[in-house]
C-alpha cells in the first residue's frame, strides 16, 4: 500500500505549471512509486535493457507515451535531457514529463538548460509524520505564519526514537522487523562505496577509503566539521588524505545525495559578531551513520551524548521535509563567539524562525535562553522579527512558554 508523501502535493503543483518535472533524491527513497501515483505511462530505465537500447538508436522513441509519462533513472542516458526539453518546447503544454534520479549526472557543454521548461524538486527518505510515527498536530506551514503550538504528548518514546534513527525512513523498511532493517542499511551503505560511487564519477575510488570517510562523517554527524579535519580522520595521523581527494570522495556522495549539507544563514546582526560560514555536515537519513559504524540501538543509549546529534539529524531530515512544502529551507547559525542555533527555517518571502534542538526536555530552559540572546543580535529592521523561536524535543507536550519560546516535540511535527 502506498504512504502518503509530503511532495506529492509539491508534484502536482509543479506538473501543472511547467513541462517537466525531476524529482531527485537517494536510492530507495520512494521516488519511483511517488511518481507511478501521478504518471500516466512509464519507462524505467534502470531495469529495461531494450529501453536503453532505443536510448541509443533514437532516444526520442523513449519520450513516446500517454502524458505525464515517466522515465526512472533517467541519469543512466543523460542525453534524455536535451531531447524531453527540446519535447517540452515542441508540445507547449506542461505536465508532459517526471524524471526520477538517484544520482546527479555532471553538467557539461552538451546539455542545455531546462529553465522555464524543466524544474527540479528534492525527495528525501520518509519523515516521521509520512511513516505514523507522528502524529502532525503541529505545522511547521503555522510555525511560520506565527501560530503557537499546541498538542498534547503523542506517547512518543526516547526508545522509539532511537530505532527510527536506525531503521530510517526508507518505504521499503518502515514495517520490515528492526533487525531486517538494520541489516539492508548496511548493505546499501555497502553498495555506495563499492559501486554507486564509481558509477556517478566514472573513475575508480578505493572503497575502503570511501567507507573511511563515511565513518568519520558520521562520527561528526550534525557538526561543522572541514574538509581538512575529513582528510586527517580519513587517512589517520601518519598519512592525511590529500584535502583534493577527500573533496572528490564527499562530491560524489552529494551526487548520490547520500549527504546533505546544512548551509549557514547569514542575517544582518546589531552586534559585531562575525558569522561562520561552514556547513553542517549531515547524511540524507541519520540511520546512514548508524550503519556505517554498524551500531545498534542498544549502543546508541549508551552514548547519549552521539545520540543527541544523531536526534538532530533526525529533526533536520524531517524539518526539510516539511520546510520545502513552504517554499522554504533549513540553515544553521553560528557566529564566532560560539552563540549557535541548530535550525534556521526561511521562507522564499524572507519570514523565518529558529529552533534549538535537545533530544531531552531537561535541556529546555538553557535551550530558550540561547535563542532569545540570538534574537537580540538579529536586525530586525532588515531580517524582519521571527515568526517563532523554539526548541524542538524529543517527548511530552506542545506549547508555548511564558517567555514566547515554543517547546514542540518531534512526534508532534508535520507539514
Amino acid at each position: 500500500m502506498y504512504l502518503s508523501r509530503v511532495v506529492d502535493q509539491e508534484l502536482e503543483h509543479l506538473l501543472t505549471a511547467m513541462g517537466a518535472v525531476v524529482l531527485e533524491g537517494p536510492k530507495a527513497c520512494g521516488k519511483t512509486e511517488t511518481a507511478r501515483q501521478i504518471a500516466a505511462s512509464e519507462v524505467r530505465l534502470d531495469i529495461d535493457q531494450n529501453a536503453r537500447n532505443a536510448v541509443s538508436i533514437d532516444p526520442s522513441i523513449i519520450l513516446e507515451g500517454p502524458t505525464p509519462r515517466l522515465i526512472d533513472e533517467w541519469q543512466i542516458a543523460p542525453v534524455l535531457w536535451n531531447h524531453v526539453r527540446r519535447a517540452v518546447d515542441d508540445r507547449k503544454m506542461p505536465g508532459q514529463f517526471v524524471l526520477t534520479g538517484s544520482a546527479v549526472p555532471r553538467d557539461d557543454e552538451t546539455r542545455h538548460t531546462g529553465a522555464a521548461r524543466i524544474v527540479r524538486l528534492r525527495m528525501r527518505p520518509m519523515s516521521l509524520y509520512e511513516s505514523g510515527h507522528s502524529a502532525g498536530d503541529v505545522s511547521v506551514s503555522r510555525l511560520l505564519q506565527g501560530t503557537p503550538p499546541r498538542a498534547p504528548d503523542p506517547g512518543v518514546t526516547i526508545d522509539l526514537l532511537v530505532e527510527r534513527i536506525a531503521a530510517g525512513g526508507w518505504p521499503a523498511f518502515v514495517n520490515q522487523p528492526l533487525a531486517s532493517a538494520l541489516t539492508a542499511i548496511r548493505a546499501y551503505v555497502d553498495e555506495i562505496r563499492r559501486t554507486d560511487i564509481q558509477r556517478v564519477e566514472g573513475i575508480a575510488h578505493d572503497p575502503e577509503r570511501v567507507l573511511m570517510l563515511m565513518r568519520s562523517l558520521a562520527r561528526n554527524v550534525a557538526t561543522m566539521v572541514s574538509m581538512t579535519t575529513l582528510a586527517e580522520d580519513v587517512g589517520g595521523p601518519d598519512q592525511p588524505l590529500a584535502r583534493n581527494s577527500v573533496t572528490s570522495y564527499y562530491d560524489a556522495l552529494t551526487r548520490l545525495m547520500v549527504v546533505e549539507d546544512q548551509p549557514a544563514w547569514a542575517p544582518h546582526l546589531r552586534s559585531r559578531s562575525r558569522i561562520r560560514t561552514t556547513p553542517r555536515r549531515h547524511f540524507v537519513d541519520p540511520s546512514l551513520a548508524v550503519a556505517t559504524l554498524r551500531a545498534t540501538p542498544e549502543r546508541l543509549l549508551g552514548d547519549l551524548n552521539y545520540l543527541g546529534f544523531l536526534f538532530e539529524s533526525l529533526v533536520v531530515r524531517d524539518l526539510r521535509v516539511y520546510a520545502q512544502a513552504s517554499d522554504a529551507q533549513v540553515l544553521h547559525y553560528k557566529d564566532n563567539t560560539d552563540l549557535e542555533v541548530d535550525a534556521i527555517i526561511e521562507t522564499a518571502d524572507g519570514r523565518w524562525a529558529a529552533f534549538e534542538i535537545k533530544l531531552g526536555t531537561g535541556a529546555i530552559d538553557g535551550a530558550a535562553a540561547s535563542l532569545l540572546k540570538f534574537a537580540e543580535r538579529i536586525d530586525t529592521k532588515q531580517c524582519g522579527r521571527p515568526q517563532m523561536l523554539g526548541v524542538i524535543v524529543g517527548t511530552g507536550f506542545a506549547y508555548m512558554r511564558p517567555d514566547g519560546v515554543a517547546v514542540v516535540p518531534i512526534g508532534t511535527l508535520g507539514p
